[in-house]
């Protein structure tokens, strides 16, 4: 059902769509599109590109994805661009050096499970997969000065991570410089009506707005959401390598586990960015956390159901519930457990050993064969198979706890 048969006004639409965001530019032209979208009954086009060159998603490369949803459930059009052909340079942003440049091969098959896991977020039947090959495969010589002389470098070297390198003598490659001019173009080509990123991606979303004026077109409206800090709530972003995540095609049980880990503080800005939970609700929230009316623990396992529910189901989202109560809640689990440092490569016996909960690993499997292990308070029937996460709860016998840290 679209926007004009379910009749969200566009003032309602704003709501939505500036929940959680960092920065809009700007408000006034996203009314005027929005308004322009009701009177030609025509859905807007919302763009977002993706450089194919970390295709595992979490929730915080979620962030901006889970915003699209939600401006395609008010009806419009989404574009994902897999910069197949700008990912062979590899965006730039953020970088102390170049970056290496990957092969075709390469980039086409990390587009390809991009193109697999967006799905769990978007709905396929209101997006458009785009390739930038289609286009900038095609531009000749002269097309790529012409577009070279639309900016400066003066205006390039404003980008921070270009200031810096070049303040430092650190070498950048003129190929670099492309990258934003490339990704301007994805714009100009899709005729998109709204660009999505992160806070990260200013200048290179700015760079779009540029380029559409440049050659006449109507200006894009450029939403940036900020970074989602991982479950730790100490390092400013969240990561694979740190430990600090929530994949989004993790099991229930473990998605929960991890949400009820995240520190008070960022429970609200985790149901802004990672929910789409209505922001009169967030509101409604805040207010209860801001007058001691609500426990924070209450207030995180109802966070916790919700993004459960978004990626599993409801019911997945109250079996996990269940669960956590049962193991964590029920005194199973001491309130202060010791922790283990673990390899990614380790399984549940080298872990045992770690802990100390064991003498050797033949005791360990030992133990396991015989019952006497469990994690998250489910009996560990067979190791083998077994993939260890941060978090997880290894208990021996009924007194011997550890808890499991992966880096």
């Amino acid at each position: 059902m679209s926007m004009y048969e379910h009749g969200v006004s566009v003032e309602e639409q704003m709501r939505i769509i500036r929940k959680g965001a960092d920065e809009i530019i700007s408000m006034e032209e996203l009314k005027e599109k929005l308004l322009k979208s009701e009177r030609e009954r025509r859905p807007l086009k919302v763009k977002l590109g993706l450089d194919p060159s970390a295709p595992d998603i979490h929730l915080g490369h979620a962030v901006v994805l889970r915003k699209i949803r939600q401006i395609q459930d008010l009806g419009h059009q989404a574009v994902i661009i897999i910069g197949d052909f700008t990912g062979r340079i590899g965006d730039p942003t953020g970088r102390s050096k170049a970056r290496k440049q990957l092969t075709r091969e390469e980039v086409l098959e990390n587009a390809r499970t991009y193109e697999r896991q967006i799905f769990k977020i978007l709905d396929s039947k209101k997006t458009e997969v785009r390739f930038n090959s289609e286009w900038l495969s095609r531009l000749n010589f002269r097309d790529v000065i012409e577009l070279a002389s639309k900016y400066s470098v003066a205006r390039m070297l404003e980008r921070e991570d270009f200031r810096n390198r070049f303040q430092n003598q650190i070498n950048i490659g003129i190929h670099e410089f492309f990258y934003p001019i490339m990704q301007a173009y994805d714009s100009l080509e899709t005729e998109a009506d709204i660009e999505l990123g992160g806070t990260d991606q200013r200048f290179n979303i700015l760079m779009g707005r540029t380029y559409q004026k440049e050659y006449g077109r109507e200006c894009q409206i450029a939403i940036l959401m900020p970074i989602l800090e991982g479950i730790d709530g100490v390092e400013k972003k969240m990561s694979k390598s740190l430990g600090n995540y929530i994949g989004i095609f993790e099991e229930p049980d473990i998605m929960y586990r991890k949400v009820m880990q995240i520190p008070d503080h960022l429970i609200l800005k985790y149901f802004d960015l990672a929910t789409d939970v209505h922001p009169d609700e967030t509101a409604r929230l805040k207010d209860l956390l801001d007058r001691d009316l609500a426990n924070p623990r209450d207030i995180k396992m109802r966070l916790a159901r919700e993004i459960v529910a978004l990626y599993h189901s409801r019911e997945d989202a109250a079996s996990a519930e269940e669960n956590f109560i049962q193991v964590f809640q029920n005194k199973e689990v001491p309130e202060k457990v010791p922790e283990t440092v673990i390899k990614p490569s380790d399984g549940i016996i080298e872990a045992i050993v770690r802990a100390g909960l064991a003498p050797s690993k033949s005791e360990a499997r030992r133990l396991v064969k015989q019952g006497g292990v469990k994690r998250n308070g489910d009996r560990v029937q067979d190791f083998a198979d077994i993939v260890l996460n941060t978090g997880d709860i290894l208990q021996v016998g009924k007194e011997k706890f550890t808890k499991v840290i992966v880096e």
